[in-house]
């Protein structure tokens, strides 16, 4: 039995597939403008270790796992304009360095990547049919979704209204029935680049929302599996629940009836920089490729990402990448002479129990490697939410 922490619920419980043989999970995946830096990586290998946990459980084949990549946004279109260059540029660019980067952590490709600018007539068509239901409006070339029209709109972060107001970090513009309101579909701008980043609909020439891209996706997704509207988990990052998965659960629901989008909702914390958590916006990352071409194994950043229980916040340090290495090089020294097959059933039990990966390097390293790191002043401590590994 797996048990996985439910964000919805808030709570841990026991993972419920509507189909042991036709899993889906769907994670929102990269923007394609800059190169990903260690916190764009932990979803990534959080997620990529969740999924070789749940083929383990069910089956090699019970598992199809999706990661979308969005490719159409004002980041990639202000991207391009600074190089004089095509949007496709950049996405494709940013795409293969994204995947190399990922390649050299030990992350799988997804089983299914859908692009954000292959789905737009699905887009589209969703938008349409929450017009058509009284779940978004059309005002001066825009689409916007109606909150109010979804009294369910606000379940997942349990945020308040002025909460949800100010957290949405958009415009209050004053063609909007209602602050909290959020866009669906915009017109397309004056310059060449948005021009060409740009599709027909029946409000005008414009391009898709960030939130109505996911649940277009998810749907096409769903659909593909026979798994109707609702897939078993959506993960992300913590700083995804509001206002982006928030606003896909409405948008989904309204536009089938009320069925929920996912089963399970699972999202992993932030890595930071001590007091601030690591973003392009803020000017305080560490890229992957930064970290690999400074001479640091993949293996030793990925171990790095899982070295602290996936919900907890992770501080990026140069003593964490050096804890990492220690870690690795006991462990290589414990199982070095072991012969390949089964997994401990104490390593398999710790990552079942909400992917507690610090116990489960415990119990695969077992007293040796809890001696050797505490000679190096690397202690086991359990915390509420789960088990991490800290200096002394």
């Amino acid at each position: 039995m797996i048990r996985l922490y439910d964000t919805m619920e808030r709570r841990k419980k026991e993972f419920t597939p509507a189909d042991p043989k036709r899993i889906t999970m769907y994670v929102c995946g990269p923007t394609v403008y800059g190169r990903a830096h260690i916190g764009n990586a932990r979803p990534a290998v959080v997620f990529d270790t969740l999924a070789r946990l749940i083929r383990h459980h069910y089956g090699a084949d019970s598992l199809v796992y999706a990661r979308n990549v969005t490719d159409v946004d004002d980041k990639i279109i202000a991207a391009a304009e600074a190089e004089g260059v095509g949007y496709r540029v950049i996405t494709e660019r940013y795409y293969h360095n994204y995947m190399e980067d990922m390649g050299a952590l030990n992350v799988l490709p997804p089983d299914f990547e859908p692009r954000a600018t292959a789905f737009v007539t699905r887009m589209v068509d969703m938008i349409q049919r929450l017009i058509d239901t009284g779940n978004a409006y059309v005002v001066e070339g825009h689409v916007l979704f109606s909150v109010t029209s979804d009294p369910g709109y606000g379940a997942l972060s349990r945020r308040d209204r002025e909460q949800m107001v100010a957290g949405a970090r958009v415009e209050v513009a004053p063609y909007k029935r209602d602050a909290a309101d959020f866009v669906l579909w915009k017109p397309a701008g004056q310059s060449a680049q948005h021009v060409a980043l740009s599709w027909e609909s029946p409000w005008g020439k414009g391009r898709p929302g960030w939130h109505i891209e996911c649940s277009a996706m998810i749907e096409a997704f769903a659909d593909s599996r026979g798994q109707g509207e609702t897939i078993d988990i959506h993960g992300g990052g913590l700083d995804l629940i509001f206002p982006h998965h928030e606003n896909e659960i409405a948008q989904s629901r309204c536009a089938h009836g009320g069925v929920p989008l996912a089963r399970h909702w699972v999202h992993n914390g932030f890595v930071d920089m001590g007091a601030e958590k690591m973003s392009k916006s803020l000017d305080n990352v560490v890229g992957v490729d930064a970290l690999l071409a400074a001479g640091h194994k993949g293996e030793t950043l990925r171990l790095a990402l899982l070295s602290g229980h996936y919900r907890s916040p992770l501080p990026w340090t140069e003593g964490l990448v050096a804890q990492a290495k220690a870690t690795l090089d006991g462990l290589y020294r414990t199982v070095g002479d072991a012969k390949a097959g089964e997994p401990d059933n104490g390593v398999l039990d710790a990552l079942a129990d909400d992917l507690n990966t610090p116990l489960a390097l415990s119990r695969l390293g077992g007293d040796r490697i809890r001696a050797e790191l505490a000679d190096e002043g690397i202690l086991l401590e359990d915390g509420p939410e789960g088990t991490s590994w800290r200096r002394a």
